[in-house]
C-alpha cells in the first residue's frame, strides 16, 4: 500500500490547512456533493411554513441516534424559543420540553435540504459528509464533536470563521441557544461560508471526475511510478536523516575535543612560562 502509484484523498485546501502535497496524490473533495433535488412535500410544506425566519437543520450523523434524555431536553427547550423551525433528525424518545416549531424524522435528505435557500443554520457533529455539504451548499455550522477526527474536523471550520463549537460536557439550553443565536444575528458567517463555497466549486473539473481520470490514468499507462516518491525505498536511517544527525554530531564532539585541548595546552604553556618567570 505503501507504494501505491495514485492516492485519492478526500481533502479540499479550502477546508483544509495548506501543507506540503505529492504528484500522485489526488484530491476528491466533496465528491458527493451535489446541487439540491425537490423535497418531498411533507419537508417542503414545513420549510414553506417558516417565512423570513427560516429553517435549521440538525443531525448528529449515524452512530449518534439519540442522546441522554436530559441533554435532549436541554436542546429541545433551547429550539423551543427560536423563531426559526427545526428539523431535527433524532431517534431517541420524544423530549418532554420539544417546540411546536421543531420536526422529529428518523431520517432526512441532508444535501437536498442543505441546498434549499430558507435553510439558515445546520447543526452537525462534524463529520466529513456533513461539512463538505454545508461548504457545497454554504450553509453555516454549530458542531457537537463527539469521536474520532470530529473535533478536528470543526476546529478547521472554527478558524475559517464559519463555525461554532461546543463542548458536549458543558452542553444546556443557554450555551446552545446563544451559539445558534450568534450565528444567526452574526452575517460575517453565512458570508465566509458562502465564500468557501464559491472557492469550492470553482475548480476546472469535478472532484469525481478528477479521480475517475486519475484511475484510468493508472490503468492507460500500467502505474504511474514517474509520480511516485522514492522515500519508501530508503533505509530508515537514511529516511530519518540519522546517518547524517550522527556525522554532525561526530564533527560537533571533534571540534569540542580539539578546543578543549587547544585551550588546554595553551593555559599549560601559560603555566609553565609564569613559573620561569618567577
Amino acid at each position: 500500500m505503501i507504494d501505491a502509484d495514485i492516492w485519492l484523498v478526500r481533502v479540499d485546501f479550502v477546508f483544509e490547512f495548506p501543507r506540503p502535497t505529492m504528484p500522485n496524490v489526488v484530491y476528491m473533495e466533496g465528491f458527493q456533493c451535489k446541487p439540491a433535488k425537490p423535497l418531498p412535500q411533507h419537508l417542503e410544506e414545513f420549510v414553506q411554513s417558516s417565512g423570513e425566519h427560516g429553517v435549521i437543520i440538525m443531525s448528529l450523523g449515524t452512530l449518534i441516534a439519540e442522546l441522554p434524555h436530559d441533554l435532549a431536553d436541554e436542546i429541545a427547550a433551547a429550539f423551543a424559543k427560536l423563531p426559526q423551525k427545526v428539523i431535527w433528525r433524532y431517534k431517541g424518545s420524544r423530549p418532554d420540553t420539544l417546540g411546536h416549531n421543531t420536526l422529529l424524522v428518523d431520517w432526512m435528505p441532508q444535501n437536498d435540504l442543505l441546498g434549499h435557500p430558507n435553510i439558515k443554520l445546520f447543526i452537525s457533529h462534524g463529520g466529513t459528509n456533513g461539512i463538505y455539504e454545508a461548504i457545497y451548499h454554504g450553509v453555516p455550522i454549530v458542531g457537537i464533536p463527539f469521536v474520532f477526527d470530529q473535533a478536528d474536523n470543526l476546529s478547521r471550520l472554527r478558524a475559517k470563521g464559519v463555525a461554532k463549537v461546543l463542548d458536549i460536557s458543558d452542553l444546556d439550553r443557554k450555551i446552545f441557544l446563544e451559539a445558534i443565536q450568534n450565528i444567526l444575528n452574526e452575517p460575517s458567517y453565512t458570508i465566509n461560508m458562502q465564500r468557501l463555497a464559491r472557492l469550492h466549486k470553482d475548480q476546472p473539473m469535478k472532484p469525481l471526475d478528477r479521480a475517475l481520470f486519475s484511475i484510468e490514468f493508472v490503468m492507460r499507462h500500467r502505474g504511474a511510478a514517474h509520480l511516485r516518491t522514492e522515500s519508501y525505498r530508503m533505509p530508515w536511517y537514511s529516511y530519518y536523516s540519522v546517518d547524517v544527525l550522527l556525522f554532525l554530531l561526530a564533527v560537533a564532539l571533534f571540534s569540542a575535543l580539539f578546543f578543549t585541548g587547544l585551550i588546554w595546552f595553551c593555559l599549560r604553556l601559560c603555566f609553565k612560562r609564569k613559573q620561569k618567570s618567577e
